[in-house]
């Protein structure tokens, strides 16, 4: 199998369009209100969000997004204007994660794992 799409629940797809085209996602359909997906600059795999009267209760959507340069990244980001939860930080799982959320409070992962995404130490064979 191969992972086609993610897709989020949005109250505002105005409002989410333009947060996730500031953090680089290319817009390739375009059905507002209703729906939107885009296109990540690596990768096959495409995200959309959707229109929803309300929002999933509990802790909610985490969506990860890789990169090789997250300081930078992160960096570039932030004098756009996007606000970060918590700056690149290395985490015991032998990644580095900077989190943020998007307009509708989904957490947002950006990071850089390398070889330990799918080949950490403690993988099982």
């Amino acid at each position: 199998m191969n992972l086609n799409q993610v897709t989020i629940p949005s109250l505002n797809l105005s409002v989410s369009v333009a947060f996730y085209q500031k953090l680089g996602l290319k817009l390739i359909v375009d059905a507002l209100p209703r729906y939107a997906r885009f296109e990540l600059s690596e990768g096959e795999a495409t995200f959309s969000i959707h229109l929803v009267e309300e929002l999933p209760a509990g802790n909610g959507i985490v969506v990860y997004f890789e990169t090789e340069d997250l300081e930078a990244r992160v960096k570039l980001l932030k004098a756009e204007g996007i606000q970060f939860d918590l700056d690149p930080t290395d985490q015991s799982w032998l990644w580095k994660e900077a989190r943020l959320r998007d307009p509708d409070d989904n957490q947002l992962i950006i990071f850089y794992a390398g070889k330990n995404r799918k080949n950490p130490p403690w993988r099982v064979n």
